[in-house]
């Protein structure tokens, strides 16, 4: 079954996670256009801006009680364009592995048509990210940002070891949200 929102809070501040994931929603073009034009400083200073952004709209909702179905599907829909964007631009410029970019674009491409699916044969959709699908995203986060810092030449960790885990992690979330929301769809529509 799933889970009833909880409440928001009345505050004037309610609507700033949904602000921040807007953020995130406009910062996916001139991120695209500063990869594009290998302007890798740039890049890696808004891609960093995005991670911040993620965490903070996430703490902010649940801290203070701001949580809502608007903000659940705008910081989804952040999180897929810019990092979908991102894998898609490098591995065109030949900077990522484009079995990984596959990958990355494979599971985001599995959960939208599983939410599409839902919406048109079940209804409204809750988006309740698992604990395995935002490591999974932090994960994606976190090897753009060694790639980029490799590309503006600053110090950094090699980035190689973080394909294996950013695909392991992608694999994984793919076949638990299918499986989790599978048996949800089962037991719903099931007489």
């Amino acid at each position: 079954m799933i889970a009833a929102m909880p409440a928001a809070s009345h505050s004037p501040w309610r609507h700033l996670p949904n602000a921040i994931s807007m953020l995130r929603v406009l910062l996916v073009a001139p991120i695209g256009w500063l990869l594009w034009h290998r302007q890798w400083s740039g890049a890696l200073t808004l891609v960093a801006v995005a991670g911040v952004s993620d965490g903070l709209d996430g703490f902010l909702a649940r801290h203070y009680g701001w949580q809502s179905r608007l903000g659940g599907m705008l910081d989804a829909m952040a999180d897929k364009l810019l990092l979908v964007s991102c894998f898609v631009i490098l591995a065109w410029l030949g900077e990522a592995p484009v079995w990984l970019t596959a990958i990355v674009c494979g599971r985001d491409l599995l959960i939208a048509t599983g939410a599409l699916l839902w919406r048109i044969l079940i209804g409204r959709i809750y988006p309740q990210p698992s604990l395995l699908s935002k490591a999974c995203t932090l994960m994606q986060i976190l090897y753009l940002l060694a790639v980029l810092l490799a590309l503006a030449r600053w110090p950094a960790l090699d980035a190689r070891p973080l394909v294996w885990l950013v695909a392991a992690l992608c694999a994984a979330s793919g076949v638990d949200y299918l499986l989790r929301w599978s048996h949800r769809a089962w037991h719903t529509l099931r007489p």
